[in-house]
């Protein structure tokens, strides 16, 4: 991707919906045999891998515009490699596999490079449940009938909150999920499986999910707060003026209060945000946190904007202990970011230098694209395939703001 920086980003964008809701939805459809129907899926590489699982399964799937249709019996107890090894979120199957089919064999997981993120939650909660499970040679072999029980995770992990829900949505006991995730894509999770017959009840410590006959249904899913926080940061970065449409203003309320001591001017009602930035901004500081606290998948976005704010930032990155591979990168356009262990110090710059710099992960990819609309001169981005997996047509929506921005194919010899 390249991009011109230096012009100011104005107008409307419309968010799609939330990759990180739609994955565990398609997962979802391995709980029951009748049609699932997923309404608001963005068309995103992460997306299109889940489809993919999903069909290797034995499930049917096809697209209607932004409408996912899946129907058919899971078969499959083994899920590919060649799938798995891509994208974390595939895991994922591992719950409904062993409802269903009384055992599952899952390969570890890939997906981006942005720390450990071991899967020994999702494991010990299984085991907890009366799964038989074993390592070997990079694969997760579980086995047996689940009960209900209790489930105390140690960390609000997502992906084993959803793992949990997935499999104790078909527990007729019930399953007690104690300090789980409360992530607005799993309340969207949540949401989904009660519509598909089970019942849950949910308080600020724990989540108690029931199974019944689960049933086939139609479900939209919530818009990315991700996608609508790294285009309000590209306004923000850009002193232009952006709203963003059909969103929860809710979900954005870390990061824009942040925005606000900042220095930008917020505005919002019940499906809108508007941005408008100012100059010179201040530096803040900064510490990612589970929700409702500040979401680490905006942390490398947050970073490009504070690269040119007035003084000195600090970020704490609670989350993910390897999420730092765009800081080199910024460094090469002329930002002035030092790592301490878990915190990057950033000493506001006047302005940024176009240059050729390389996406490691989808976030680190939006960081480098908001620095590029900032800075001087013309920066080049290679790794666009991270981009892809995380949001839907950027560069036309960039566009449609006013930014000079395209894709340049190229091939390696």
């Amino acid at each position: 991707m390249v991009v011109r920086g230096g012009r100011p980003l104005s107008g409307r964008v419309e968010i799609s919906g939330a990759k990180n809701a739609t994955l565990p939805a398609i997962v979802a459809s391995l709980l029951v045999d009748a049609p699932l129907v997923i309404a608001h899926a963005p068309r995103l590489r992460d997306v299109e891998t889940q489809v993919s699982l999903v069909e290797s399964l034995g499930k049917r799937v096809h697209w209607e515009g932004s409408t996912i249709h899946i129907s058919g019996e899971a078969v499959a107890a083994e899920a590919p490699v060649e799938i798995v090894s891509r994208m974390r979120a595939s895991f994922l199957c591992l719950g409904p596999l062993l409802v269903r089919l009384g055992e599952a064999h899952v390969p570890l997981p890939g997906g981006c490079v942005i720390g450990t993120r071991p899967v020994d939650l999702h494991l010990e909660g299984l085991r907890k449940l009366g799964a038989e499970v074993e390592v070997r040679e990079g694969v997760v072999h579980a086995r047996g009938k689940l009960h209900g029980g209790q489930v105390w995770l140690r960390y609000p992990s997502v992906g084993a909150t959803e793992q949990l829900l997935l499999a104790g949505a078909a527990i007729a006991e019930g399953v007690e999920i104690v300090n789980p995730a409360r992530e607005p894509e799993v309340m969207d999770l949540l949401r989904l499986l009660s519509s598909m017959g089970a019942e849950i009840s949910f308080s600020e410590d724990r989540i108690v999910i029931r199974g019944g006959e689960l049933r086939g249904t139609e479900h939209q899913v919530i818009p990315d707060r991700i996608e609508a926080g790294t285009y309000l940061l590209a306004g923000a970065i850009t002193e232009g003026e952006v709203t963003v449409s059909g969103v929860r203003p809710v979900h954005l309320t870390a990061l824009t209060a942040k925005l606000e001591e900042s220095g930008a001017e917020i505005t919002s009602n019940e499906e809108i945000v508007r941005l408008r930035g100012t100059k010179p901004w201040s530096g803040v500081e900064v510490e990612t946190a589970p929700y409702p606290g500040f979401p680490t998948d905006l942390q490398p976005q947050l970073t490009a904007y504070l690269a040119l704010a007035q003084g000195r930032s600090v970020i704490w990155e609670r989350v993910f202990e390897s999420r730092f591979g765009h800081v080199g990168e910024l460094l090469r356009m002329g930002a002035r970011i030092t790592l301490q262990g878990q915190a990057i110090l950033i000493e506001g710059v006047e302005e940024l230098r176009g240059a050729e710099v390389r996406a490691t992960d989808i976030r680190a990819g939006a960081a480098l694209v908001l620095a590029g609309l900032a800075a001087q001169g013309e920066t080049r981005i290679r790794g666009l395939d991270h981009l892809r997996r995380g949001y839907e047509n950027m560069e036309a929506k960039l566009a449609q703001l006013g930014a000079e921005v395209w894709v340049e194919e190229t091939s390696v010899i």
